[in-house]
């Protein structure tokens, strides 16, 4: 699983058009965080931001995310 991943979900028929993007990323003070945007696909989304003390862990939850989005519709575009 790479480091970041963008996702999207699409229903015509229900007006949905979604997306979800996860990133992990080193921060100033030697801790990782996974950083998440999701929102309506063309406008802005909200952002979230979890602190983690390694790497690993950090893709973990990346994972552990990526897993729970698919299982809900979502596919992966990068």
């Amino acid at each position: 699983m790479p480091d970041a991943v963008i996702l999207r979900r699409t229903d015509p028929g229900r007006n949905m058009a979604r997306f979800y993007r996860m990133d992990v990323q080193p921060d100033l003070f030697g801790t990782w965080r996974l950083v998440r945007e999701c929102g309506r696909i063309g406008q802005a989304g909200q952002s979230r931001q979890t602190v983690y003390s390694s790497q690993a862990e950090a893709r973990a939850a990346l994972e552990r995310q990526f897993r729970v989005k698919e299982k809900n519709g979502y596919v992966i575009v990068i």
